[in-house]
This record gives structure tokens, sequence and C-alpha cells, in this order.
């Protein structure tokens, strides 16, 4: 086996672990959470799925590759969770050597790819890393709501921070933040998100 597909194969066996990479959003039936590469998947589907929304030109395959390595490096870092203000003050060094490793692994010039769409996603710069932002936010927005709250009312989260944790990708998908501030209102009145 020639070096490249051995450095190939070693990533591919290497990531396998984000299945042991737990996140705090529950699943919707409620029965435990969910890991990184079941949110991973998720994600892709909801974006083959809602690409109607996406802004126009957007590219889909471009943003299925920024879903399926952006959280590639919580292999190392672990997840941060949405509202752990305390996690997220040392998150970017813990991900940039996360993704140093963990991309290393790969031959040059895909570790430079891979490399690459990872920043790009963390840089959102672009309307393919605003949608999968987008949807990024939006999956556990939505196991919270269909969940009852879900980790909402453990770690005592407010409307405004849900707001505020979701705006960023607003005004790039129009459609979906008005879902996600109807719904956000709607939580309130059901009594799974305070004010």
């Amino acid at each position: 086996m020639d070096q490249r597909l051995q450095q190939q194969l070693r990533f591919l066996k290497e990531i396998d672990g984000i299945k042991d990479v737990w996140r705090q959003t529950r699943l919707v039936d409620g029965s435990r959470r969910e890991n990184d590469a079941e949110h991973s998947w998720e994600l892709a589907v909801m974006a083959l799925t809602l690409e109607e929304y996406a802004p126009p030109g957007t590219d889909l395959l471009h943003v299925l590759r920024l879903l399926a390595l952006h959280d590639i490096v919580e292999l190392d870092a672990g997840d941060t969770f949405a509202f752990d203000f305390l996690g997220h003050d040392d998150k970017p060094l813990r991900e940039q050597t996360a993704a140093q490793r963990i991309f290393g692994l790969l031959p040059p010039d895909q570790a430079a790819a891979f490399r690459s769409l990872w920043e790009e996603y963390e840089a959102q710069e672009t309307k393919e890393s605003h949608f999968a932002l987008c949807l990024d936010r939006l999956q556990p927005f939505l196991h919270n709501v269909y969940t009852e709250g879900g980790t909402w009312p453990e770690h005592d989260v407010r409307k405004a921070q849900v707001l505020k944790r979701n705006e960023p990708w607003g005004p790039y998908v129009p459609k979906l933040w008005r879902l996600v501030q109807e719904w956000t209102d709607q939580a309130v009145r059901d009594g799974i998100l305070k004010e």
C-alpha cells in the first residue's frame, strides 16, 4: 500500500472516534444525547431537504463538504455547549490545535484542502458557510423545541440567548430565521423557554 493511501486510511480510522463525542442536544425522542457523527449526518440531510431556503446561488455540494468537516476538530477539542460561556474562552485554541493534528494525518494536499474548508466554516464569509451555520444552529434549536425545551431548562437558557445564538445567520436565510423567531416566542408562551 502506498503512503498516500495509508495516510488517508489512518485519518478515516481516527475520525471514527467522533461517534464518541457526545453533545448536549437530545434526540427528538428524548431518550439520550446525540453524538457528533449523528449531528453531522442530520445536518447533511437537512441541507438536502432545506436547500431551497439557502442564499441564492449557494453550491450545495460545497455546503455538504463544510458540514462533513466542521465538527471533526471536536474529536480532540470536545463539543463546547452553545451556552457554556467559560468553555468558549479557550475553544479557538483547542480547535486550532485539534485541526493541526487531525487534518495533519492526511496527505499534505488533502490536509490543506480539508483545513481550508474547516477555516471557511469558522470564518463565516461565504454564502455556503452561512447556510451551513444556519443548519448547525437550527438543528439543536429544533431538537429543543421538539423535546419540550430539551436542554434549555437544565441550563437556564433564556429567549434572548437563543435569539442571539441564531441571529448571525438570520440575514442570509430569512425564512428559517423567521421560523426561529416565531417558535422562540411560542416556546416562551408554552413555558419551555424563559423570557
